[in-house]
Formats: C-alpha cells, structure tokens, sequence
C-alpha cells in the first residue's frame, strides 16, 4: 500500500499513490521537537520552524508563501514534543516547485540576524497568548506534572527568558545539529509518482553527509503519589486537566487505552460526557484520550467547568474512573469504541493531508508504516478484558495528576487535593 525508498545518507521517502485525487499532499518531517532542548535554549526547535518561513538560499519569504499560495495550495508547519513537519497541500501539476521550496527552507534557510530579532517578538507574543488562554495553560501545568524536571514537561515555546537569549549562532547550530538527512522523512500522499519524488530528494539531498542520530533525555515514568497544581484566576469557568502516565508507541497496549479513552469521554455516547454534561450539566466539554510518545505516554481528561461545581466534577470523574477498574466495560461499549476508532481512521484516510500526517508520523516516530489493515488487525486482538487490565494498570491513584486554572476559593483549594490524597502544590 505504501512504498517506501531510503537514500544512502539516511534519508527516507514514503508515499501513497491516490490516483482518483487531484491534489498531494506533501510533508517533510525532521525528528526533532521540545523534548531535544536544553533548558537555555528551549524553545529552539519551535522558534526555527518560524524561523525558516523568513526566507532561503533561493527563496525569499515571499516567494516561499506566494509559490505554493499563489497556485491555490496551502502552506504552515507545527512543532510537537518530538518533530517538526512542513507542509503543502497542492494541486498535482506544482509537486515540483513545491518540493523546491520546501527543500530549500529545510536544508538552506536564511537563518538572518534581523529575522530573528522580529520574530523573538512573534513568538513571545505567542507565548503570552497561550498562557491567557486557561484551555492551554491548564495543559501546560499538566505537563510539569506528569514530567517534572524534563523537557516534556516545559513549555514547547519555550519561555520569554530562553526565547530571548536565543543567538543566530544558537539557532543554527540547532539546525546543522538536527536538520540532517538521517533524521529527516519526505512524506507524500495523493496522484503522485514515487519514482519521481525519490528522484527530486536525490537531487536537493543526495549531497548531504551522513549524520549521528540526535539523543534525548529518557522520560521518568515513575510516580509514587498524586500530583496535584491549582492556580487561581480570575476567569468565567474552571479549567481542569487531569492525567496519568500512559503507553509508549511501542508497547503492545497502547491500543487498548485508547479505547479506554473512547469509551470514558472519546465522544457524545462516552461515560463521562453522559454523565458530567447531559445528566448533570456541571460542563459544557469534557473529552478523554490517549497519547504515545517514544518512550512515554499518557492518558487525558480535560473539561470546561462551573466554577462552583470544580469539586464535585472531580469527586465524579474518579467515581467513573474507579468503576471502569472495578467492573470493566460492557459488550456494546467495546464494540461501539472498536468501531470508532477504525471509522474516524477510515475516514480521515480518504483526505490526502491526513493520509500524508499518518505515513510521515509513523515513519519519523517509529521508523516504520501501518497500514488501516494492519491497524485493523491489532484491534481484532484485543480483548474486552485488556481494558480492565490497562483501566488497573494505569487508573491508580498514586499516578494521577490533577491541574486547575480558574476562580478558586480556599475552600475548593482545600478539597481537591483531599480527593487525590494529595499535598496542595498550587503558586
């Protein structure tokens, strides 16, 4: 279904062939992301990824926006914890110039003292945003939680103090450190070529030396007691996030949490949406999910509350935890849940971006493809009792890890904590 072609620098190329589409989708990923940054240059992988948008060797940054959106294509990029993809999305007959410019951004960007000096502003400013948005900042505090004391658990963006001391020697030496042909992966998806994608990344490529793949700090996954972080604002609801340790990308029940997750708030008909909005009406959203990364992982509850219902949200988000461990999930709850992660997958694959995002994740993350059949496959093995299993392995108090941004009063900041046989740790 995928075919695949690895360059003898270590570069790799992964594309799908959608015949009927009129669009590619195209992405080039580089394993690097928040988790490969020293405390004084955090934010580096993110602030680069804005960095190359202000110009190449060949293409200014208005070229670089006017190619590809001038011939009705779309153009960004986003940094996560563990890469950095840029992307197009274009009619079929411009793959070419397209390529070229997004290979030259990542091989050869301009890396300009006056571009870094404006766009430290940019991003502090986005920095700032995030933080005055509670949904974001909540999740933040989460983070330090579940990772204390690691990059994982830092600000992806870095702070204002990293982001301003952050030099042009800093900026490129992160660069030629991490921009290298083995750490890279050309991700397409839509009528294409194979054969002539591999020959354009031979061309822009081939040149390129062999580099040591980047390291990173291993993630402790250890927990002895909850963790619980409160901050008080002055805002119309409470924000809350609450998380536990999860799965990495490799291991063999990172499956079976997510269905877990589907089936505790993965959607309308889940356990805590029916019982927390519809029959309650103590929030307006409250989602779950699952997230794997290469050496760690978590499970994520968030919620929009009323700010004089924060205590008995939480009191019942741990009834329904505790009841999942203690009796399970019903036939019809692990059929439903099965059957919507392979139909959001199913459908999401017909769009040529989101097949491009699945191969070129896959293969950055876990230097390999899956195919919706074999994915399909490793959902028929699991069991309804795995998530039992997984719901005792992973729901224990001792892991958990609580954190609220909102009005609160000291009597919540008082009882929250009790819930989670926690010490209040909030600033």
């Amino acid at each position: 279904m995928y075919t695949k072609t690895k360059l003898p620098n270590g570069l790799r190329v992964v594309t799908h062939d959608m015949k009927d589409r009129d669009s590619i989708a195209l992405g080039f990923w580089i394993g690097v992301g928040g988790r490969h940054e020293e405390d004084r240059v955090k934010g580096a992988a993110h602030f680069l990824e804005h960095i190359l948008f202000k110009g190449s060797k060949k293409y200014p940054c208005e070229v670089i926006k006017t190619s590809i959106e001038g011939v009705g294509g779309t153009l960004n990029a986003f940094t996560s914890e563990e890469q950095t993809c840029f992307y197009a999305k274009i009619p079929t007959k411009h793959l070419k110039k397209t390529f070229d410019v997004l290979a030259d951004m990542v091989v050869h960007p301009s890396i300009a003292d006056p571009d870094i000096a404006k766009e430290k502003t940019v991003v502090v400013e986005e920095i700032k945003m995030y933080r005055d948005l509670p949904q974001y900042a909540v999740m933040e505090l989460l983070d330090g939680l579940l990772w204390p004391d690691h990059p994982l658990g830092k600000n992806l963006a870095g702070t204002t103090e990293s982001v301003n001391a952050l030099s042009q020697d800093d900026i490129k030496r992160f660069h030629k450190a991490y921009y290298t042909p083995g750490n890279i992966v050309i991700a397409a998806a839509g009528n294409l070529n194979h054969t002539q994608l591999v020959r354009l990344a031979k061309e822009r490529f081939a040149q390129l030396p062999k580099e040591v793949q980047p390291t990173y700090l291993k993630a402790d996954n250890s927990q002895a007691k909850p963790r619980v972080h409160l901050f008080p604002k002055k805002i119309e609801q409470m924000h809350l996030a609450f998380g536990a340790i999860g799965y990495d990308e490799h291991d063999k029940d990172r499956h079976a949490l997510s269905l877990l997750s589907v089936i505790l708030g993965g959607n309308m008909s889940s356990r805590l949406f029916v019982e927390i909005r519809e029959k309650r009406g103590l929030a307006y959203s409250i989602s779950c999910m699952a997230r794997t990364m290469h050496d760690t992982g978590a499970f994520l509850i968030r919620a929009g509350v009323d700010n004089h219902k924060i205590v008995e949200t939480v009191a019942l988000i741990l009834t329904e935890l505790d009841k999942i461990k203690r009796s399970g999930v019903t036939d019809d709850e692990f059929t439903r849940a099965r059957d919507y992660v392979l139909g959001q997958m199913l459908l999401s694959l017909e769009d040529t971006m989101e097949h491009m995002l699945w191969i070129g994740d896959t293969l950055i993350s876990q230097n390999k493809t899956k195919t919706l059949k074999s994915l399909i496959t490793d959902f028929q093995k699991i069991k309804k009792a795995d998530l039992q299993r997984v719901a005792k392995i992973i729901l224990r108090r001792e892991r958990y890890n609580l954190a609220i941004v909102g009005p609160l009063t000291d009597k919540q900041s008082e009882e929250l904590p009790k819930l989670l046989n926690a010490r209040n740790s909030s600033n």
